[in-house]
């Protein structure tokens, strides 16, 4: 499976950002998909995931309320639609898969099938 991430852009503090990530070579079914990001200077870190056959969810506290994911399984795509968005929010955002268990989720260490990223900027 290749993942494409998609819908970035430059945004001002309290704007909406809807990213995309568009798998192709293989179905999504069976995985668990998840956004992370990395800021400047940062480590990557666990934005949000999404059971692809099923609908299960997770966020990270950061985000919690303001984000939202989803998916088209027509489209084999997830999306992740980014309200409020803060400063703090300026990042390279990527996709990625895993089977790994919901304890699990938020470690990139068990994601494979990274996406190229796509970059959110938050200006104030």
């Amino acid at each position: 499976v290749q993942l494409q991430a998609s819908g970035g852009g430059l945004v001002q503090a309290g704007g909406s950002l809807r990213l995309s990530c568009a798998a192709s070579g293989g179905t999504l079914s069976g995985y668990r998909l998840g956004w992370f990001r990395q800021a400047p200077g940062k480590e990557r870190e666990f934005v949000s995931a999404i059971q692809f056959s099923g609908g299960s969810t997770r966020y990270a506290d950061s985000v919690k309320g303001r984000f939202a994911i989803s998916k088209d399984t027509a489209r084999n795509t997830v999306f992740l639609q980014m309200n409020s968005l803060k400063p703090e929010d300026t990042a390279v955002y990527y996709c990625a898969t895993t089977r790994i268990v919901w304890s699990e989720i938020e470690k990139d260490k068990h994601y494979y099938n990274w996406g190229q990223g796509t970059l959110v900027t938050v200006s104030s």
